[in-house]
């Protein structure tokens, strides 16, 4: 069975100096690379030939050492300080004596006004491309936040300010401060977690971030891609209060408000008790008055509809039309009594010519009707004619009083 190979158990590791080396060769083969940062710190000892810088990243909590020639800092094209942002030319190295990293320095460049200026507005180009200053994304401001978000220098003016303006409007607003930096490496990183704390934060209403004015240098953490993502991120709507008038970091276009200085971001997220209150009493007047004015203009309609006859007097109609139907029912009376009257009398001319004209009124003068009867059950035929009544033929006899049988004779019969 074939030994585990060095450095892969316990019972043949590497020495140190083997792990050491092979890091140093990894390393190595990374070559000579560009990097950009800010300068978080400077060693310059007084008599040594090596400068030892760290090169911290502006938009995260990262940072590489630096080693560079004295020489090489004292003739940088801008003098070096904290703070500064520079792009050098190094190679990685391992030192293997004491197992550290760092960046060999060969040529260092300051990144000057001009530059820094391009490059914002190749970035507020590509912010504005992805749609992150559409007014439609802003959100509104509440009206009176229960609790709001400051992030600011620590005893800063711009915290004087807003803190103090903020409650000149209104005494009881509440606060929740961050105190980060607000320029320098460090910024970004601390002002991005701040926003975070306070966007989580369910108390927390309104986020305001505050600094003074300031030089370009000042300004740029205000200006960090980094910071911008985060603020369009937030929940909770932030006002952006950087500099003066003047000044436009891109935070400025990423924020739901743009205020021109911390007193005015103040004025824009607190309203003034005062105001208010005269806005109050004035719409409180301006209510009364109106509602006294429906009142007298309804109470002028009302009155007039009272007015009118048919309010006045409303049974004066009914009046009126009682006695036209008093006269329609005397007329329709009057005019079916004599109506009934005529169709009486014409009832009874035509009953006393019919009474003259039946066959009744004959029989009762002394006429008979002679009936031929064919037999038991046959109907009676009226004899018209001596012919239809030949001797032997049985005979009924109608009068006014009744009826009689007989039996013809013949014609002629007896006298």
């Amino acid at each position: 069975m074939n030994a585990p190979a060095q450095g892969h158990s316990a019972q043949n590791p590497f020495p140190v100096r083997a792990v050491a080396i092979r890091v140093a060769g990894w390393i190595d083969k990374l070559g000579s690379v560009w990097v950009e940062g800010q300068i978080a710190q400077m060693n310059v000892r007084p008599g040594a030939a090596t400068v030892f810088m760290v090169l911290r990243d502006p938009a995260a909590d990262m940072s590489l050492t630096l080693t560079c020639s004295r020489d090489l800092v004292a003739s940088a094209p801008v003098p070096l300080t904290e703070g500064t942002q520079v792009v050098v030319f190094g190679r990685p190295s391992f030192y293997t004596g004491r197992g550290t990293f760092s960046l060999r320095v060969s040529e260092i460049r300051a990144v000057g006004i001009g530059e820094l200026l391009a490059r914002i507005e190749r970035l507020r180009r590509l912010l504005d491309a992805e749609g992150l200053f559409d007014r439609r994304l802003k959100r509104a401001l509440p009206f009176l936040p229960a609790r709001i978000g400051l992030i600011t220098g620590r005893a800063s003016h711009a915290e004087h300010d807003v803190t103090t303006v903020a409650a000149a409007r209104w005494p009881a607003v509440r606060f929740a401060i961050r105190n980060t930096a607000v320029q320098g490496p460090n910024a970004v990183a601390q002002i991005v977690e701040a926003l975070r704390e306070l966007d989580a934060d369910p108390e927390v209403e309104v986020i305001v971030v505050a600094r003074g004015g300031g030089s370009v240098e000042d300004l740029l953490p205000f200006s960090d891609e980094t910071l911008c993502r985060a603020i369009v991120a937030c929940r909770t709507p932030v006002v952006s209060a950087v500099g003066h008038e003047p000044d436009n970091p891109l935070c400025d276009l990423v924020a739901d408000v743009r205020a021109a200085t911390p007193t005015d971001a103040a004025k824009r997220v607190v309203p003034d008790t005062a105001a208010e209150l005269a806005l109050v009493a004035d719409l409180r007047r301006r209510t009364a008055r109106a509602l006294r004015h429906w009142v007298t203009r309804e109470d002028h309609h009302l009155a007039q509809l009272r007015s009118r006859p048919v309010l006045a007097a409303p049974l004066r109609m009914l009046e009126v039309r009682a006695e036209e139907v008093d006269r329609a029912r005397a007329a329709a009376r009057r005019d079916i009594g004599r109506l009934v009257g005529a169709e009486t009398e014409r009832i009874g001319h035509l009953t006393a010519r019919l009474a003259t004209l039946g066959p009744a009124a004959t029989l009762a003068r002394g006429y008979a009707v002679v009936q031929a009867v064919a037999g038991p059950g046959d109907d009676a035929a009226v004899l018209r004619s001596v012919t239809g009544a030949p001797e032997g033929t049985r005979l009924r006899i109608r009068v006014a009083d009744g009826a009689i049988g007989a039996v013809s004779t013949g014609e002629g019969g007896d006298d």
